[in-house]
């Protein structure tokens, strides 16, 4: 490989995105493959920034015109947040490699002015309804998460929020709302981990299939590119990804369903996956959970999908994806 030429990788301009290039390209070069120049490609997600991205096609819109960047020659590899891409690539690109997984779960954050109060550090769900009352602003645009916490905090506001992880910060320290629910990865990842007020655990709330993972996309045929991303790749996090992304598949959702999933590599060789998929208005959920061995992860991934669909997921899926449509 000629370590001498450099890679061009392609991102969008967000603060979290921006990271995630550069600690890509920063792990490219220190395991020895070659420099990386980060090229900015502003997509229609970050374009369309006042309406919720269920109305305008979904987290998809994220990725698009870096995947066509990436199909057209102007750039080597993308790096994206893996839940914001579809389960099912163009033809002609594959995901190389990702990052080690971040936390998966969803955080909830409270304003700057619960600091010091009951409000700062919640040890439950229940303890977080309480404290926050009856009627509680929430700041969310994922359609998953409102389909989930409607169960949890039922006389919850739920609002959409866009902008970058500092914007909506703000705007929650303003008293825009009362809490926000956001990733508890980019928190983390972006140095805010200190705001987050409880992670909710998966079996309250499942997290977006991909959360938490950085994936490295490149195009199929690209061995050079192939090997560099290789160097750095994460077995255990691609093993989860692998089953998530194949129940995904599955069940023939997108990105802005209202489906979560979550692998764990469970006593060193073998993956759980634990899966939900809710109706939008929190009436009616399906779960399911299976263990296989991790060289199995896709097959594991397809069987709770399948399961899931037998259990009526199916139906669900089928009457958020009719709703969103009348929506748009």
């Amino acid at each position: 490989m000629d370590d001498a030429q450099e890679l061009r990788l392609g991102t969008r301009g967000s603060q979290l995105a921006l990271w995630q290039a550069n600690t890509v390209a920063a792990r490219i070069v220190a395991a020895g493959g070659p420099a990386c120049r980060i090229v900015v490609i502003k997509t229609d997600g970050d374009r369309l920034q006042e309406r919720p991205l269920s109305e305008i096609g979904g987290k998809g819109l994220f990725v698009k015109e870096i995947e066509d960047a990436l199909l057209g020659g102007e750039i080597d590899l993308a790096v994206h947040s893996s839940k914001d891409m579809s389960a099912v690539l163009p033809e002609g690109l594959t995901i190389a490699g990702v990052l080690p997984r971040e936390n998966p779960l969803d955080a909830v954050v409270l304003p700057r002015r619960a600091e010091g109060s009951r409000l700062r550090a919640m040890a439950s769900i229940e303890a977080l309804a309480a404290a926050l009352g009856d009627s509680p602003s929430i700041g969310t645009g994922s359609v998953r998460r409102v389909a989930q916490l409607m169960r949890l905090l039922p006389g919850a506001r739920f609002t959409g929020i866009r902008g970058n992880l500092d914007t909506r910060l703000r705007k929650l320290d303003e008293g825009a709302h009362d809490a926000l629910v956001l990733a508890a990865a980019g928190l983390t990842r972006l140095g805010f981990a200190a705001r987050i007020s409880l992670s909710i655990p998966a079996e309250a709330c499942v997290p977006a299939p991909g959360q938490g993972i950085v994936a490295i996309e490149i195009r199929t045929a690209d061995a050079r590119t192939r090997a560099a991303v290789a160097r750095i790749s994460d077995a255990a996090a691609g093993d989860a990804l692998t089953a998530e992304r194949a129940l995904v598949a599955t069940l023939g959702g997108g990105c802005q369903t209202p489906v979560g999933a979550l692998a764990s590599v469970v006593d060193g060789d073998e993956l759980e996956i634990i899966a939900a998929v809710v109706a939008l208005d929190g009436s009616r959920l399906v779960r399911g959970q299976a263990r296989a061995p991790r060289r199995e992860a896709a097959a594991l991934g397809a069987r709770v999908g399948a399961q899931l669909i037998a259990d009526g997921a199916g139906e669900i899926l089928a009457e958020a994806t009719s709703a969103q449509g009348r929506r748009e």
